[in-house]
């Protein structure tokens, strides 16, 4: 995801239209500096019809929320057809790309400030716990896809999901807020290795 996600790129309803101006807006200027006014401002159209819609910008971003996970969810494929390793490759690459964009870099750093708010904000909390819930299940089934096709080893397909999961998410936030991308690097590297170490099955060249 280098550029803006191709369900925003062209809204048809005024609710796409909203949720793709608060992405824009959330890209520029992040979290604290986001107001309804500024995120009006990449609608291109007055603020008043933004209240009209939710009373503030909480509001507004938890919808905004609820509508990334909607849309997230729809696009990933329901097919187990495509290689388990390929589609555990495209889970973390989703989420931890090689590369960032100058856009995906401000989304990502507005995600974590986002995230900061579930410490003290219960609907912030529960927002982003339906986010790793469907992050966790996306890896537990390929996991398993894989298991029952021998491409990966009989491990307990949740525990290793909670580990690439944590260990995505660790490295996510410390690339946005360490100012370089070697936790990501490191991170891809490290899977990589405890991918090929230990969810392998033997026949496929991991190492016994």
């Amino acid at each position: 995801m280098g550029e803006t996600p191709p369900f925003l790129a062209n809204p048809e309803t005024t609710r796409e239209s909203i949720m793709r101006a608060t992405y824009l807006a959330l890209c520029e200027h992040g979290y604290a500096g986001l107001t309804i006014q500024r995120i009006a401002e990449s609608f291109g159209k007055s603020k008043s019809l933004l209240y009209h819609h939710y009373d503030d910008k909480d509001e507004l971003l938890l919808a905004f929320l609820q509508f990334m996970l909607e849309e997230h969810e729809s696009s990933v494929p329901e097919t187990a057809d495509d290689d388990p390793r390929e589609r555990l490759d495209a889970l973390v690459d989703a989420m931890l790309p090689p590369e960032l964009s100058a856009e995906h870099r401000g989304f990502t750093a507005a995600m974590v400030e986002l995230r900061a708010q579930a410490a003290h904000d219960e609907r912030y909390s529960e927002q982003f716990a339906e986010h790793d819930r469907a992050f966790q299940d996306h890896l537990v089934d390929v996991i398993e896809d894989g298991i029952e096709a021998g491409t990966f080893r009989d491990v307990d397909a949740e525990r290793v999901a909670e580990f690439v999961g944590t260990t995505v998410a660790g490295a996510m936030t410390r690339r946005v807020t360490g100012g370089d991308d070697r936790a990501a690097t490191t991170a891809r590297d490290a899977l990589e290795s405890y991918v090929e170490q230990v969810l392998l099955a033997d026949d496929t060249g991991a190492d016994t």
